[in-house]
């Protein structure tokens, strides 16, 4: 127990403070640093092994914490996720050397604290089974009920990756697909976040990429998504841990500086807390008043926003004064505004205006008695609850699982994703959707408050103008404005809105809609967008004709007839894939740049490939067969070829395997008739197949694997490892299929300049369950960055 770095916090449980639980963060407490090496004394370095808690004992802790808030006795769904969980995950291990049981039995801890339900909590024990282990979904949802299966499901899909499309590309689709998820049930990212929250916690055991990457990620998307969901007790730990990683130098330099005088900062609390406290019993406010150092990431937000250094900031330390009423906040702050002098313009009333988050509280700085500033918060303890859990206090679920309904206070916190998803139909191209999300989280990004000439409050990015205020508004309004009156007075339309302005829109039905200076000048993600959804739509008929003449193009520099591969069974594909309503739209789409010609008709060809396969003519099947000499019997029946190879209507024709992309058993294949050579099985998705000219296609022939023995056969398949260019690396990758008792047939590898390589290994298996187990174990290896099939 003595090999940990013991935090004080009360952003998670203290009742497990080891590698694989442990609340590694500076928020509420003084991390002790080593000056020699900058590291906070105990942390281990990468190559020692971790120690960890008995995942029976893990168990028990989280039983403990669902029975602090679940008024139920019954725990055997939970007992036996546990149960399948670990005999599913038994033989593998995590980089830290621990058994894998540990990961999702600390993520259901995490949520425990969130005080989420059983079947939420039965997700985050199986999360990982269906991708990581042999088990389906099916299995799941007999074992568990429609509900957990669900869950599970969705996580699930957050977690795999098309590893076929750029960084960008995989980045972005995930954020949709996150998104999707969150609108159907927000308990798959509630997961999510806990899955992300405790690989942050060990990130130390992955390479110094993969924890900036990851780290990163965090920050844009997953911290900014706890935000907006109102939790802060995750939020505050995803922002320190990946500060930790991303600002490793301003971390512990913030750790050193905090902790040199933590004696005097400690008195000054305590001083202050019985002060209040005194103070607060004198006026008969029953209060509880506790104090605390800010977390890190919170300093150094302000540190970069104010340009200042540590020294300069104001309010290192709050005090949080919990009463049980609004009147009784109201009341405490006139004491306190009484013992202490408030900073002027240093005060905030989230209970009368709440963030969009719906997080509620009384914000003032005050002066000490010598002269050091210092913040008070005031809340009722049911704001303190909404704070500290967001949605995850109030969403409530009906006792089958089946449903889910919010309040109204919920619905308004979710308004965000809404925005969002509307984001997603807007975007054509990845990358845009991916800086608008970006760029509408941004952490460091500060609020401004003005109001409608009615009285309602809008919160705009720090910076905005009266475009975003009309935007805000309505679309409509945005693209009529011609003018803007704060408080009463016409300004210029780049005047910067500051808090408490009350702003009125003059709009003009003679406006001919926005200006692209416009683009340039707002601050909100929301402006930006909607300001390009009107040029693209004033300018969709330039666009269709543009994009038209760029596939036509394309298609005559590939061999690919256009009018082939555009027909509305095939345009249905590129629809569905990319969320677009018509045909006028991809080309539009095209025309502005939003889709690139290539993924389009590559995405027809795909469809139309499919849409063959499944409507292969008798006529095709005869002149297939004609065109191999070859006898016909009967084209409906299926006769037995090669290796467990089904060929439909081909009878005693030799079958061969495709070497361009290696298929085995469990792929979705197709045959090829080669002259003189019989029948060339390939896989669907392989790229010769896909590129194939138009007089060639009616050679395809149906295809599938007939059921047998697996061990009667094995088939040669081929692999492409991206990785670190390492010591030490191919050994690792040997010893994976040593451990299989895979034989390797060949090895090819080549290394980058960037100290990236790739390895492409050749070697035989029975299957494709056997080459899911082995690239699941391959993904494990310290290094490995990506693993694809190679597709021709």
């Amino acid at each position: 127990m003595d090999d940990k770095t013991i935090i004080k916090s009360t952003s998670m449980s203290e009742e497990y403070r080891n590698t694989n639980v442990q609340t590694d963060i500076g928020a509420q407490g003084i991390i002790e640093n080593d000056k020699n090496n900058k590291k906070p004394k105990g942390e281990r370095s990468f190559d020692e092994p971790a120690p960890f808690t008995e995942p029976e004992e893990l168990y028990e802790l989280l039983i403990k914490k669902i029975k602090e808030y679940h008024p139920s006795e019954d725990f055997s769904m939970i007992r036996k996720a546990y149960e399948v969980a670990a005999m599913q995950h038994k033989d593998q291990k995590r980089r830290s050397g621990e058994p894998y049981i540990i990961h999702p039995l600390c993520v259901g801890i995490i949520l425990a604290e969130l005080e989420m339900d059983k079947e939420t909590i039965a997700a985050a024990l199986l999360h990982d089974v269906v991708e990581d282990t042999g088990m389906s979904l099916d299995e799941i949802e007999k074992m568990f009920g429609k509900d957990v299966a669900h869950l599970v499901d969705g996580v699930t899909k957050l977690t795999q990756l098309n590893y076929d499309k750029d960084k960008i590309e995989m980045q972005a689709e995930n954020l949709r697909k996150m998104f999707v998820a969150m609108a159907k049930d927000i308990r798959v990212v509630l997961i999510k976040l806990a899955d992300r929250l405790h690989n942050l916690r060990t990130l130390q055991y992955q390479s110094s990429e993969k924890q900036i990457e990851k780290a990163r990620e965090t920050l844009d998307i997953y911290s900014p998504i706890a935000d907006r969901l109102g939790i802060s007790k995750l939020k505050i730990e995803l922002d320190d841990l990946s500060l930790k990683y991303l600002k490793p130098d301003v971390y512990y330099d913030l750790a050193e500086k905090i902790a040199l005088k933590k004696d005097v900062r400690e008195e000054f609390i305590a001083n202050i807390v019985r002060e209040v406290s005194a103070q607060m019993k004198e006026a008969g406010i029953n209060a509880q008043v506790v104090g605390r150092v800010k977390h890190f990431f919170s300093i150094y937000k302000k540190m970069v926003n104010q340009q200042k250094t540590l020294d300069q900031i104001y309010d290192l330390f709050a005090v949080r004064i919990l009463v049980n009423s609004v009147k009784d906040c109201y009341a405490a702050l006139g004491v306190i505004h009484e013992l202490y002098k408030p900073i002027p313009g240093r005060f905030k009333d989230y209970i009368a205006m709440p963030k969009p988050n719906m997080y509620q509280s009384l914000h003032t700085t005050l002066i000490g008695k010598h002269g050091t500033p210092f913040e008070i918060q005031i809340r009722t303890y049911e704001m303190h609850k909404i704070a500290e859990y967001g949605i995850a206090a109030h969403w409530k679920y009906k006792e089958s699982g089946s449903g889910k309904k919010a309040d109204s206070a919920e619905d308004e916190k979710m308004s965000w994703l809404r925005q969002v998803l509307e984001w997603q139909k807007d975007a054509d191209d990845s990358k845009e959707f991916l800086n608008m999300v970006k760029s509408d989280f941004n952490l460091f990004t500060d609020e401004v408050f003005c109001f409608t000439p009615t009285g309602d409050v809008k919160h705009l990015p720090m910076g905005s103008t009266p475009i975003d205020f009309a935007y805000s508004i309505h679309s409509a309004v945005g693209n009529k404005m011609v003018g803007a009156r704060v408080n009463g007075k016409l300004v210029p339309i780049d005047y910067k809105i500051q808090n408490g302005d009350q702003i009125s829109i003059i709009t003009s039905q003679n406006s001919k809609g926005p200006s692209r200076d416009w683009l340039s000048i707002v601050k909100s993600t929301q402006a930006k967008n909607k300001i390009n959804a009107w040029f693209k739509s004033e300018l969709k008929e330039v666009n269709i004709v543009r994009g038209k003449e760029t596939l036509e193009k394309y298609c005559k520099q590939k061999g690919i007839s256009y009018s082939d591969v555009t027909k509305p069974e095939y345009v249905e594909g590129v629809l569905r894939r990319y969320a677009l309503k018509d045909w006028n739209s991809v080309l539009a789409s095209v025309g502005h740049g939003g889709l690139k010609e290539s993924q389009v008709i590559g995405k027809l060809i795909e469809t139309k490939n499919k849409i063959l396969k499944k409507n292969i003519s008798d006529e095709e099947i005869l002149k297939a067969n004609q065109t191999e000499a070859s006898d016909i019997t009967n084209p409906t029946v299926k006769k037995n070829s090669k290796g467990g190879i089904i060929v439909k209507g081909i009878h005693d024709v030799a079958v061969r395997y495709a070497h361009c992309c290696n298929p085995v058993p469990g792929d979705e294949i197709v045959g090829f008739v080669t002259r003189g050579r019989g029948i060339t099985v390939h896989r669907t998705d392989c790229i010769n197949m896909m590129n194939l000219p138009d007089d060639e296609r009616i050679r395809m022939i149906e295809a599938e694997w007939q059921a047998t023995d697996a061990s009667s056969e094995t088939y040669s398949t081929e692999i492409k490892i991206y990785c670190n260019n390492r010591i030490g690396m191919v050994v690792d990758i040997s010893k994976v299929f040593t451990e299989e008792k895979i034989d390797i047939t060949s090895i090819n590898l080549k290394t980058a300049k960037n100290g990236t390589g790739t390895m492409i290994l050749t070697f035989d298996i029975h299957g494709k369950d056997e080459l899911a187990k082995v690239t699941a174990k391959l993904r494990n290896v310290e290094g490995v960055i990506d693993i694809g099939r190679t597709a021709g």
